[in-house]
């Protein structure tokens, strides 16, 4: 009898937490995902919200302004500076992305062989970007500068008869930017490919061998077309960095934008409207949303060309 009230009680206890679990289901999950909703609603969807709303007004860090409709966009047409910062950016992604999708593929290629040492070379290589990019920046300033490294070099071996403007020319230091951040951005994309590479069937380098394919051979027809969903996915993260690019210039130019602000870029078109107590929020805002549209625009063709890739 005593057996048989115990089992009554242990089944009266299993219903009872049966009850308060589904009692309390429905709501149990919403625990788990209030905090991560609400640190991204506070710091991501309200700024953006936000930025979408100011680009409509004439705001200024002072005030909320009031509405203009699309007056920010019908003066951002006729607004050489803006015009002036899309060349440049650009001109910027036109340059890096190719030497971001090539130069980090043949990296890679030299650092995945299994050897004694490889390991201190890889991380060689990834040691910039970990680096601060303001550190980055000034190092290479004093680099590049007049009186820089670089400089000295090229003056010592006499193959120019003065200093180099690499920081004082418009087109020279946007290049010097340029080739900051395609060094500073090596080692993040070798590791992409490794990873990739690591996936690639040995099989089918070793029946391309016994075909007789060479070394060039093998890379265009085995390593390649392997490669070509890393390759898209590559290119279309430095591009959309290419657009984004800020800390190296101001860095490098001393906050300036170069000679004449003739080097700015939209990030930095958007910093320099939008800063100060009579700084264009409004117009700094209409420039963001823009430069999004943009970033958005490059997300959507990744996305396009994985999907071609996976149906080929």
């Amino acid at each position: 009898m005593q057996r048989a009230s115990t089992r009554r009680a242990r089944v009266t206890t299993r219903a009872r937490r049966a009850r308060t679990v589904q009692r309390h289901r429905w709501w149990t999950p919403w625990l788990f995902l209030v905090v991560p909703l609400a640190v991204t609603v506070l710091f991501s969807l309200f700024p953006f919200v936000n930025t979408v709303v100011l680009s409509f007004t004439n705001a200024t860090p002072l005030g909320g302004g009031e509405f203009t409709g699309l007056a920010n966009y019908r003066e951002m047409t006729g607004d050489g500076q803006f015009w002036l910062a899309v060349r440049n950016s650009t001109l910027f992604m036109v340059v890096v992305v190719p030497l971001m999708v090539l130069l980090p593929l043949f990296l890679a290629l030299l650092v995945a062989k299994q050897i004694p040492g490889i390991a201190f070379f890889r991380a060689t290589f990834y040691t910039p970007v970990v680096a601060s990019a303001v550190v980055v920046g000034l190092v290479w300033s004093w680099a590049l500068g007049t009186q820089g490294l670089v400089n000295g070099f090229l003056e010592s071996m006499r193959w120019v008869n003065e200093p180099v403007g690499f920081l004082t020319d418009a087109q020279l230091l946007l290049f010097s930017t340029m080739a900051v951040t395609v060094w500073k951005g090596l080692g993040y994309y070798m590791v992409i490919y490794l990873a990739a590479l690591a996936n690639v069937p040995k099989e089918l380098h070793e029946a391309a061998a016994l075909d007789g394919a060479g070394a060039v051979r093998r890379f265009r027809s085995v390593t390649v077309p392997a490669l070509r969903s890393t390759m898209i996915l590559v290119g279309t993260l430095s591009a959309i960095s290419a657009f984004r690019v800020f800390t190296e210039l101001y860095v490098m130019s001393n906050g300036s934008g170069g000679p004449g602000q003739q080097s700015i870029t939209l990030v930095f078109l958007i910093q320099m409207v939008g800063r100060g107590l009579d700084g264009s929020v409004g117009y700094a805002s209409a420039l963001s949303l823009v430069l999004f549209v943009i970033t958005l625009g490059f997300s959507l063709l990744l996305l396009r060309l994985n999907r071609t890739e996976d149906r080929a």
